[in-house]
């Protein structure tokens, strides 16, 4: 396997700028996970780092050579695309042996390593059927055996598990994270899915409007987003904003929103700045009595030992994860504390976390 460089990577397609200045490095073995909406630029990238998209600008280096500019046939690198591109008059066995055939592999060796494949991914009792009456998940473990079968130095997946239903994604998910750790492959996948990049990402990288905003780990992504949009697009519910009346001033130990006080951070009480917004998880605001905010219950959602509540307040409608046994309802006016030590602070002019630097992601890997 082989660690992948991208050094100020850019592609436009006339006036419009898909990707811009990117610059990461995704290690040897790491499932590196590009996330982000539609159009972000993250399906951009990964076609560029295959040889499908000549970037406009930039190098891509794979294992210390640079394959900026070479032809994707020249790549050592396997791609699993979305709807499986499986040939549908082959069988299953043949679908995965097909790159093998193509690179004059012998007979005896193609058998012998597609058997080791299937039986790898627990589909070696269909490798004689055809594959147009598989399942969609039998049909995307073949598309990930073509791809397996080659001794590729990285693969790369384009929201493969994007036609299958929840349930199965939930299994494919588990089941890719495992293969990964059993192969040790240097993994690139795409998704727009935060639910999958974050149970199976060593690194989660956020793009939106072709910029990388964050590069780090699913709890520090989680836990520290470095701007609002980070933050909002991470976390089911996402993370709550609160504006901060007038900012915040060097040694405010809490900031004035409508309605009360918050407590911050240390780590932020040295910072000046004139517009700031609070962030706070869910699971980061507390129902209680005597509350910093007070407001009036919209929702209660049952979610097993934990509870969603909704609650309207004067900076504006918030979403809290609760202990079920706290008794609440729907017309409630509850009171609401938060964790200060849990609250990111962002700045309001730039919506990027103020001092992010403080944090464990960057916008470079």
């Amino acid at each position: 396997m082989a660690t992948i460089e991208i050094q100020n990577l850019c592609k436009t397609y006339g006036d419009f700028v898909a990707v811009r200045e990117s610059s990461f490095t995704i290690q040897d073995g790491e499932f590196f996970v590009m996330l982000g909406p539609s159009g972000c630029g993250k399906t951009t990238t990964l076609r560029m780092i295959a040889g499908l998209e000549v970037p406009t600008a930039g190098h891509i280096h794979l294992g210390g050579e640079e394959i900026t500019y070479s032809p994707g046939s020249q790549r050592n690198i396997a791609f699993v695309f979305q709807l499986f591109a499986l040939y549908p008059h082959m069988s299953v066995q043949d679908n995965i042996g097909f790159p093998l055939k193509v690179q004059g592999v012998s007979r005896k060796e193609r058998k012998n390593k597609v058997e080791e494949v299937a039986r790898m991914l627990q589909i070696d009792h269909i490798l004689k059927q055809g594959v147009g009456g598989l399942s969609s998940g039998d049909r995307q473990r073949v598309a990930l055996g073509r791809a397996l079968v080659r001794d590729a130095q990285a693969f790369l997946m384009d929201e493969p598990l994007g036609a299958l239903d929840a349930e199965f994604r939930d299994l494919m998910c588990e089941e890719l994270r495992l293969l990964h750790n059993r192969v040790g492959a240097t993994t690139v996948y795409v998704t727009h899915d935060q639910v999958e990049a974050m149970s199976m990402a060593d690194r989660i990288c956020v793009m939106e409007k072709g910029e990388v905003l964050q590069i780090a780990t699913p709890d520090e992504i989680y836990a520290r987003p470095t701007s609002k949009f980070v933050g909002g697009f991470i976390g089911s519910p996402s993370m709550n904003f609160l504006p901060a009346q007038g900012g915040i001033d060097s040694g405010a130990k809490s900031l004035a929103v409508k309605g009360g006080e918050v407590a911050i951070p240390e780590m932020y009480q040295a910072i000046t700045s004139d517009s700031a917004w609070i962030g706070a998880r869910p699971e980061h605001i507390t129902l209680s009595d005597q509350g910093a905010l007070r407001g009036e219950t919209v929702s209660v959602e049952y979610m097993g030992s934990r509870q969603l509540v909704v609650v309207d307040t004067e900076c504006g409608r918030l979403r809290v994860r609760s202990d079920n046994h706290i008794p609440v309802k729907t017309g409630d006016n509850v009171g609401l504390d938060f964790d200060a030590d849990a609250l990111v602070v962002f700045d309001g002019h730039t919506e990027k976390a103020i001092d992010s630097a403080l944090f464990g992601g960057t916008a470079h890997g």
